[in-house]
């Protein structure tokens, strides 16, 4: 009972603040391996996989349901499309603007919503389609944002009269509805990924005091900084307005006009970027890809290609087995090989290797065949 309305926090990867990429708190469980994700693991790159894939598995099975699979295929995979790149969907459900009580009157052309507003005289009212279904009550309060009738949301309309949490989870959740109709089990986080992406910019529309200009679009986390910068100094800080963008947009919006030049309209990016004397900072894997660089991901890390390898201790001789050195030697030939024989590695171990009848040394110019032995250094 004590619990009741109680609040319980989270870490995700929808609020993470990091400037690049994600944090390994925010992430949390690396899923192939079930242990904490490591810096540098391509999470983008694993998410975007993990809704491709299946996705493709969707387009086959509604190829094999038979009778149903127009709708299938209505409701599938072009579904997911349009959540990805955030279209207003056809026959979308109207959005309450105003929070009040609402009032139903039904007309020739269907049902009629009035939204009666504390302090004011003149309701809003609503004019539904005739074939649909009320979500709401007669007498029932609605708040901004919640739907009147059923249908998809517009998730533009949604983010302006909701806010970016709710936008953010009504997304994660049409998406698993589609994949979950046909038995497709997806982790939340990897639609988390891609969402956090689609709702990471904002478009500004009073600078104030900060470096930024009236209608740039720049990521939220870059907009909190400089506010925060001009906040200790007391000075104006920028407003802005929230903004949605499909996954096209967002990716050709990318501050790497290289890797939005590698994905769409090649020409435009490169002209606009030249004309506007960008820079390239390389901090993603694609533009590091064209130009032939280690990729800032796994062991391409800075962090990890600094690192200094060399051995604790030294491994005495005489650990090695006898007869598997002598084999060792035998392989690659009496004298090492490249002039070097044991003698001059001041290793002595008590004679030369003995050819016997079965493997005679052969002349010099006569092609041998090197037996398939493990050597000391295999190991």
């Amino acid at each position: 009972e004590d619990s009741v309305g109680a609040t319980l926090p989270v870490r995700s990867v929808l609020k993470c603040k990091s400037e690049f990429g994600v944090c390994q708190t925010c992430y949390g469980i690396f899923l192939a391996t079930g242990g904490m994700c490591e810096v540098g693991d391509a999470v983008g790159i694993i998410a975007a996989q993990s809704i491709g894939e299946p996705g493709t598995q969707l387009t086959m099975r509604t190829f094999h349901t038979g009778g149903v699979a127009g709708a299938d295929i209505t409701h599938g995979l072009p579904r997911v499309v349009e959540i990805f790149e955030a279209r207003n969907p056809k026959g979308a459900a109207k959005l309450s603007e105003v929070s009040g009580t609402v009032k139903i009157e039904d007309t020739d052309r269907g049902p009629k919503l009035s939204i009666l507003v504390e302090g004011e005289e003149e309701p809003v009212s609503y004019q539904l389609p005739r074939r649909t279904r009320v979500l709401v009550a007669d007498g029932q309060i609605v708040e901004p944002g919640d739907a009147l009738h059923e249908g998809s949301l517009n998730p533009a309309d949604l983010l302006r009269l909701k806010g970016d949490t709710a936008t953010e989870l009504y997304l994660i959740q049409e998406v698993q509805r589609v994949y979950k109709s046909q038995g497709v089990d997806i982790h939340d986080k990897h639609i988390e990924l891609i969402v956090r992406q689609m709702l990471k910019k904002v478009r500004v529309e009073s600078a104030g005091d900060t470096d930024l200009l009236p209608g740039q679009l720049v990521d939220k986390v870059v907009l909190d900084r400089e506010n925060t910068r001009v906040k200790k100094e007391k000075k104006e800080q920028a407003t802005w307005e929230p903004l949605i963008l499909g996954i096209t947009k967002a990716s050709l919006a990318t501050e790497s006009f290289l890797s939005a030049a590698s994905f769409q309209e090649t020409t435009k990016v490169l002209t606009d970027a030249s004309i506007e004397g960008k820079v390239d900072r390389l901090l993603g894997l694609k533009e590091n890809v064209i130009i032939g660089k280690l990729i800032p991901a796994a062991t391409g890390l800075k962090r990890y290609r600094t690192i200094d390898i060399s051995p604790s201790e030294k491994v005495p001789a005489e650990t090695y087995e006898r007869e598997a050195l002598l084999a060792a030697l035998q392989e690659i030939g009496g004298d090492g090989g490249d002039g070097a024989s044991l003698a001059s590695l001041g290793l002595d171990f008590g004679g030369t290797p003995d050819f016997g009848e079965e493997n005679p040394p052969k002349e010099e110019g006569e092609a041998e065949e090197i037996p398939e032995v493990d050597t000391p250094l295999d190991e």
